[in-house]
Formats: structure tokens, sequence, C-alpha cells
């Protein structure tokens, strides 16, 4: 491989990457629809050429066409009237008229096979043109879609690293922690206040049972004073003084004799 042929391909490589890189979906698939349209302006003015050459060649042949009919029948009046020279005259004439004639049907035909396929090209063409205009409005949404959506990802990837979205983290990071802390001071203080009130609950618990010790100590003497004594009954002469269990069992013999 020469040089030159490296370089060439090199060059064209390059270049169609750089009109691949440049070419917007949306302005070539504008461009396709006027080009298109551009080709269809020049097929029906083609194909209005070719007709309006096919009526010019049917006026010729339909000129010729008579006047052949018309050397014919002077021709006839030429030997009605016994004049042979003239009505050969009129003949040759005919004949002339005649071999034109023929002519023009073999080129009319010809125009008229031309004529039919280039109303079906037209035919197909804008038909053509009519699907590409409904793929175009199509095709320009989803590139518009893809393009959105593009420009919507690259900005979501670039948020996270964005300074705007690093001091709003920052941001909230001290609202968390301001939170934070005046929940320790509401629980803080919270404490405290329950800490005052078991002190002052200890404290008056310590203070009535100081007072009641007080009240037994000191006011002991007077309080055996204030009680009346119990007289005990005599003891008969011989009996033993009875124990508590004696007479609590009394009690049951009675009880049960009383039954």
């Amino acid at each position: 491989m020469g040089l030159f042929d490296r370089i060439s391909r090199v060059v064209r490589a390059n270049l169609n990457d750089m009109v691949s890189k440049a070419e917007d979906p949306e302005k070539v698939l504008e461009q396709s629809i006027i080009d298109m349209q551009e080709d269809l302006i020049q097929l029906r003015q083609a194909v209005a050429q070719a007709i309006a050459s096919q009526k010019r060649t049917e006026q010729q042949f339909n000129q010729n066409q008579s006047q052949a009919n018309s050397w014919q029948q002077r021709a006839q009046l030429a030997m009605q009237k016994g004049d042979e020279n003239l009505a050969r005259e009129a003949l040759v004439r005919k004949k002339g008229y005649v071999d034109t004639a023929n002519t023009l049907k073999a080129q009319l035909n010809g125009q008229s096979t031309q004529v039919d396929q280039l109303k079906r090209s037209l035919i197909a063409l804008e038909g053509k043109i009519s699907e590409a205009k409904t793929k175009k409005n199509m095709l320009k949404a989803r590139a518009q879609a893809a393009k959105a959506q593009e420009q919507l990802q690259s900005a979501v990837n670039n948020i996270g690293t964005s300074s705007a979205m690093a001091a709003f983290e920052r941001m909230e990071e001290k609202v968390l922690n301001a939170e934070a802390r005046a929940q320790a001071a509401g629980d803080l203080a919270g404490a405290d206040l329950e800490n005052q009130f078991a002190q002052l609950e200890a404290s008056s618990g310590v203070e009535d049972e100081l007072a009641a010790l007080k009240m037994q100590i000191g006011g002991a003497p007077e309080a055996q004073a204030a009680l009346p004594v119990a007289e005990e009954p005599p003891i008969a002469d011989g009996q033993t003084e009875a124990s508590p269990v004696d007479a609590e069992l009394d009690a049951l013999k009675q009880q049960l004799d009383s039954l």
C-alpha cells in the first residue's frame, strides 16, 4: 500500500468521523424531506413536460391524419373528373401525410408509455414523502426524548459532584447536629429535674422517720403514764397463775361445750 493511499484513507476516515459527529438527526431529517420535495417538484415538471409533448404529438398526428383524409378525397374527386394525373398527385401528397402520421403514431405510443411510467413514479414518490414526513415527526420526537434523557442523566450525574449539592449536604448535617444537641439538652434538663424531685422525696422520708423517732423517744414517759394500768384478777390460794396458752385452751373448750 502506497503512502498516498494511507494518507487518503486516514483523511477520509477523519472526515467521516467529523461528519458523523456533526450530524444532527432533526436537521438531517428536515433536509432529507426538503431534498425529496425538490425531487418531487422536478419529477412533476418532467411529467408535465412529457404530457405536453404527448399532446403536441397527438395534435400533429391528428393534423396529418386529417390531411391524409383530405388528399384522399381530392384524389377521388380528380378521378371522378377524369384527371388521372391530378389524382396521382393527390395520392402522393396523401402518402406523405400518412407516413408522417404513422411515425407520429409510434412516437405517441412511446410517449404514452413514458408518461404512464412518470405518473407511477410521481405517485410512488408522493407516497414515500408522505411516509417520510410521518416517520420524520416520530423520529424527531424520539431524538428529542433521547436528547432530553441524556441531558437529564448528565445533570443527575453532575449533581453528586457539584458544590451546590455539597453545600446542601453540609447544611443538612448541621441541622441534624443542632437537633441532636437540642434533644440532648432536653434530656439533661429532664434528668436533672427528676434527680431534684428524687432527692426531695428521699429527704422528706428521712425527716418523717426522724420526727417519728423523736416522738417515740421524747414522748415515751408521758404515753406510759397516760395509759391505764390493767388490774390483774386475784389468784386463788393453791392456784398457780394460768399461762396465756391455758387461757386460750379453756376458751376453746367453752366454745365446744356451748355447741
